[in-house]
């Protein structure tokens, strides 16, 4: 298995259909051998039955239904699990939004071939085109600031760390994944630093990345889970949490 692209989902059934279509064909039509894996949590709309009823049509579709304790954050829970239960050589997660399509892996999968072991989408970086609307003042600003303090912190010289398009091989994914435990907005900054820690080599590549601020879960409260995790992540690898 060449790719394995896993989508966590909850209560997206306004865009999971065409996220999943859109991702099929471009595969499909390119001809890469590749599994999608969608790992549902804790959804209260249709995105389960949206899923399962696209499997009888995309024959490399694959569902998982994840439970997850009621309040608790599920984001970092349900893309550690995709990863741990892919079979491709390489594996992307990407939101189920659809803010960052499948075709910008073509600016990404050439890294691998220059030794790196984790291609990440960015939009801090020279090149990156943010569609119209896509990122309000105040989250421009949080979104500044809160990334100096997360290089500070855990990832120095990683100008976003927060997109939802970072491509790992195996041998990276299973390591990394194997000892995250943030579940929450900051897994993100937690899969980087471990990455790190391991000895992986990371790469920062500027995407295309449009954003449905009507329907983004990102609230100003995200913000600051993620300033709390990034503590909780230096604490984690100072003491030696993170064998």
């Amino acid at each position: 298995m060449y790719l394995s692209v896993i989508i966590p989902a909850r209560n997206e059934a306004n865009n999971i259909k065409r996220t999943v279509e859109e991702t099929y064909a471009y595969l499909h039509n390119n001809r890469m051998e590749h599994e999608i894996l969608v790992i549902e949590n804790n959804s209260t709309d249709q995105t389960a039955e949206i899923v399962k009823s696209l499997t009888e049509t995309i024959p490399t579709l694959k569902f998982t239904h994840l439970t997850v304790p009621s309040g608790k954050p599920a984001k970092g829970f349900a893309v550690k699990r995709g990863m741990l239960l892919a079979q491709g050589e390489f594996r992307l997660f990407m939101d189920a939004d659809n803010s960052t399509s499948i075709n910008q892996i073509e600016k990404m999968m050439p890294h691998f071939k220059e030794g790196k072991d984790v291609v990440i989408g960015s939009i801090g970086v020279k090149g990156a085109k943010i569609a119209s609307g896509s990122e309000p003042e105040w989250r421009r600003i949080f979104g500044k600031m809160g990334n100096v303090f997360i290089q500070i912190m855990a990832v120095p010289g990683i100008m976003d760390t927060q997109r939802g398009f970072k491509i790992f091989s195996a041998k990276a994914a299973n390591q990394i994944f194997s000892h995250s435990i943030i579940c929450g907005w900051g897994f993100d900054i937690e899969v980087l630093a471990l990455a790190r820690k391991y000895g992986y080599k990371i790469k920062e590549v500027p995407i295309d990345w449009r954003n449905d601020i009507v329907n983004s879960k990102v609230t100003l409260k995200s913000y600051i889970q993620v300033l709390r995790e990034t503590v909780q992540i230096r604490w984690n690898l100072w003491t030696g949490k993170y064998k």
